[in-house]
């Protein structure tokens, strides 16, 4: 009796899984690999396929090997900077002036002491300088453009990025000059000569050395001219004789001077 107890308690034990002294296999372990993504050797690694990329002019390759490192490199890295730029340049080619200046903009203002951070702010500059396409559209772009080169010159002085700065403000005021030209020839092609005088003369006084200036002083003679102001035409010709007295220039519109007798 007792040794059908015994072997019923056993069947029982083994209908529900729980036999005593059965050892469950556990699952495997699988040690971790060693994180090597981020590893130097791995970093420099990237980087120098990043440059070779850059340097062929395989820019989209480069932006992607560039954005990973952007993940991998340790903040104090000095390399920074130059990848920050890098990036600028790739996405200036590209046509993505807006995202271009917040990478070049990242090294002017994170890294100022950086040997890039003046070429870095230039070409934030540039960037948009090249967002405002035509002189007829919203300057909005060129003025924060002539903003960011007056920068370069106030915080780099003295640098060969400042010197570009100062050229490329000098473009950009020539560009000003001939919004300005162009909205005068507006208001004259209607007849609205008073205000085109007034945007003459501010262009003129404004922007004295662009090269549209003689165009606009020939419209200036022909408003007061079809107004009938003489004294404000021997102001502008006496202005004239005195800084484009070339003949075939705007002086051919002044009246000529009486013959001196002997």
């Amino acid at each position: 009796m007792r040794r059908f107890t015994v072997l019923a308690l056993v069947g029982i034990a083994a209908m529900s899984g729980c036999i005593p002294f059965r050892h469950k296999k556990k699952p495997a372990v699988v040690a971790p690999s060693p994180v090597l993504q981020n590893s130097p050797r791995v970093v420099d690694s990237l980087w120098t396929a990043a440059q070779r990329l850059f340097n062929r002019g395989n820019g989209g390759k480069a932006r992607d090997v560039f954005t990973r490192l952007s993940g991998a490199m340790q903040p104090g890295d000095n390399r920074l900077p130059r990848l920050h730029f890098f990036m600028g340049e790739v996405e200036m080619a590209d046509g993505n002036e807006l995202q271009a200046i917040r990478e070049f903009r990242r090294v002017s203002d994170e890294t100022p002491e950086d040997s890039l951070a003046s070429d870095a702010l230039l070409r934030a500059g540039e960037a948009y300088a090249a967002l405002w396409k035509r002189p007829e559209l919203d300057p909005t772009y060129g003025t924060t453009a002539l903003g960011v080169f007056q920068e370069v010159a106030t915080r780099y002085p003295g640098t060969s990025a400042s010197k570009r700065a100062t050229a490329r403000t000098k473009q950009l005021q020539d560009r000003f000059a001939l919004k300005e030209y162009e909205n005068a020839l507006f208001y004259f092609k209607f007849k609205a000569y008073e205000s085109s005088i007034l945007t003459l003369r501010n262009l003129i006084s404004t922007f004295p050395s662009a090269p549209v200036v003689p165009n606009a002083l020939e419209k200036l003679v022909l408003a007061y001219q079809a107004l009938g102001y003489q004294e404000d035409i021997k102001e502008t010709c006496n202005y004239i004789g005195q800084f484009f007295p070339q003949p075939t220039g705007p002086r051919r519109l002044c009246p000529k001077e009486p013959a001196k007798t002997q």
